[in-house]
């Protein structure tokens, strides 16, 4: 396989934007953080009591509990059908790669047999 010089720039401009995205990422967290030390000098100096927090937000997953059946069926459909066109659109010495996307239907799987499995007993 031969790369051109736009392959490369173009490999440099996504490794540009996630490091830009990290920096900006960054840059914003250290201003909150300055604004809340600001705040809380403030109010010490006025003799102010301030409740405690946590510095960084709690992560919160997500509540919606139909999430992970349909990424399991997005992921085993998507790959269902990658596999369907490889297999008819390969050369026949090359049959063998229509495979390849099986990793990720047995992610889909997965995902809806964890989903049903998991599922609550009294609904």
């Amino acid at each position: 396989m031969s790369t051109t010089i736009g392959d490369g720039l173009a490999t440099l401009a996504i490794a540009a934007g996630i490091v830009g995205y990290l920096y900006v990422k960054h840059q914003s967290r250290q201003k909150r953080l300055e604004i809340i030390h600001e705040e809380r000098m403030a109010a010490m100096e006025k003799g102010i009591p301030l409740p405690e927090f946590p510095l960084e937000p709690a992560q919160e997953g997500p509540h919606d509990a139909n999430v992970m059946p349909i990424l399991g069926m997005v992921l085993l459909t998507l790959s269902i059908g990658a596999m369907i066109v490889l297999y008819l659109n390969l050369p026949v010495e090359s049959h063998g790669f229509w495979v390849s996307p099986l990793p990720i239907a047995f992610m889909g799987a997965g995902l809806i047999g964890f989903h049903f499995l998991n599922g609550k007993r009294g609904r």
